[in-house]
């Protein structure tokens, strides 16, 4: 979910706060998972919440283009990174659909980060008013085109369902490849520096800025890992406070 190029330290701490939100949104469906609360996880705010880190994250996957790739397009760093969160939502999907077989992960959040990757990248050099436009179109397409067709898995992913399969993470490509696409004008409108700061001296250096900064450059492997430890932790303490 990051990019080694892109060093500006607010995207870091934004992309911070995405996945440590994304680590308590966790906790919650954990713990209610595994019957130790109720009546959280479901709830439209709290789900509400997951769809604005989703967001949080699509965004940024054209930010974060824009900052990797501003001065020439960097094929073979494009194509490691990309090859890297391919094989990690490969992974997940093989790993949900052995643990949750009914719910797998056929298209989560980073099939939807990797998917809009390649296309983010069309969108770098072309005139921003398209990129917005584009954007924008690709946003909203959703709420005018659904069918019936679209309701396997096979389909679903591309946005246009009227039921969605069910899943426990679900990112279709449309309308949250808008996002991206946007986060790409975003970058480029306000020409964003690739690692100066407006952030003051002392905020960059204090210890709470530096580890969701951190958190937000190793986003990637702590999406991967921190359901694994939960899991390892709640579900014993479920057994214990359920007996």
């Amino acid at each position: 979910m990051t990019d080694k190029f892109s060093r500006l330290i607010e995207v870091d701490l934004i992309r911070g706060l995405a996945i440590l939100g994304v680590v308590v949104f966790h906790i919650v469906w954990d713990l209610e998972f595994t019957g130790l609360i109720s009546g959280i996880a479901f709830h439209p705010i709290w789900l509400g919440f997951g769809r604005s880190l989703a967001g949080t994250f699509m965004f940024l996957v054209g930010v974060s283009l824009v900052l990797a790739h501003q001065r020439t397009f960097k094929v073979k760093a494009f194509l490691n990174r990309l090859s890297v969160v391919v094989l990690a939502a490969f992974t997940i999907s093989v790993v949900t659909w052995f643990a949750f077989p009914n719910h797998f992960i056929f298209y989560g959040i980073l099939h939807a980060i990797a998917a809009a990757s390649l296309v983010g990248v069309l969108f770098l050099r072309l005139p921003l008013l398209f990129v917005v436009v584009a954007g924008a179109l690709s946003f909203l397409l959703p709420q005018f085109f659904r069918s019936e067709v679209f309701d396997t898995r096979w389909l679903a992913w591309i946005g246009f369902y009227e039921n969605a399969p069910p899943s426990n993470d679900f990112v279709p490509f449309f309308p949250w490849v808008g996002l991206s696409i946007l986060g790409v004008a975003f970058a480029r409108f306000f020409k964003l520096p690739t690692k100066s700061s407006s952030l003051p001296l002392s905020i960059r250096k204090n210890p709470f800025t530096k580890f969701i900064a951190w958190s937000g450059q190793k986003s990637l492997p702590i999406y991967l890992v921190h359901q694994p430890v939960l899991l390892a932790l709640i579900v014993p303490l479920s057994w214990l406070l359920n007996a």
